[in-house]
């Protein structure tokens, strides 16, 4: 599956395009995480546990748009691009979209 967040990928022509696809999920923080974080408020410096957290929500929402994807008989997904959201007050949602293609090499047929 080629993911690339360009209308085109270069030596590939979109044959079909499906429709959007997206993926998401909505994670809540963990007490410990949010205590080490507000202590990272005070000294400054990347909050680990976050950047753990996010990366995970987005590989969880993009294989979840993937799976969407390749039920839809697609070999490819265009224009993605991401979005979070504050659900709650200790709870974030992650969201991958894009749109569903069938592509093929430009010098095929």
């Amino acid at each position: 599956m080629y993911l690339v967040n360009t209308e085109t990928i270069p030596g590939y022509r979109v044959t079909q395009s499906l429709g959007l696809v997206q993926g998401n999920t909505i994670r809540a923080k963990h007490i410990g995480k949010d205590f080490m974080a507000g202590l990272k408020n005070i000294v400054g410096g990347e909050i680990r546990g976050y950047t753990e957290l996010l990366a995970d929500a987005r590989n969880e929402a993009v294989q979840r748009m993937i799976q969407l994807a390749q039920s839809m008989g697609a070999n490819a997904i265009v224009n993605v691009r991401f979005s979070t959201a504050s659900v709650m007050q200790a709870a974030a949602e992650m969201f991958a979209y894009g749109t569903a293609v069938i592509v093929e090499p430009e010098n095929v047929g």
